[in-house]
């Protein structure tokens, strides 16, 4: 079974950043589409950015637009999410997951993400 864990989370200072790690337990992610997602308390999951197998990039979250980039390191199988300008808002548990589509699942179809990591979490207060 393929166990995600993601890394780098904690407390930062609005505007400043984090750089979230998502590897996998007994596969390479390298190939795989990747959504990062994350989850504010009272809030529902919501859908942030993902990578697909071809390294095309979508967003979900347009708040995060110019903010987030999402990247992969072959080398290191693992995936990454740059937070830069991090806001008050931004602060949630954020989760990775893998789906089996080639490309990115549109917002209707998030339910295609079928392996979840336990979540980091992220928290921006001064």
């Amino acid at each position: 079974q393929v166990q995600l864990v993601e890394s780098g989370g904690g407390l930062v200072q609005p505007g400043g950043s984090l750089r979230l790690s998502c590897a996998a337990s007994g596969i390479p992610l390298n190939y795989y589409t990747i959504g990062w997602f994350r989850q504010a308390p009272g809030n529902k999951r919501e859908g942030v950015l993902c990578i697909s197998s071809s390294d095309t990039i979508i967003y979900y979250a347009t708040s995060v637009k110019g903010r987030f980039t999402i990247s992969r390191d072959n080398a290191k199988a693992t995936v990454f999410l740059q937070m830069n300008s991090l806001e008050p808002e931004d602060t949630a548990v954020y989760y990775c997951a893998r789906t089996h589509w080639e490309n990115c699942p549109p917002q209707s179809a998030l339910s295609a993400y079928t392996s979840w990591g336990q979540g980091t979490q992220v928290t921006v207060s001064s």
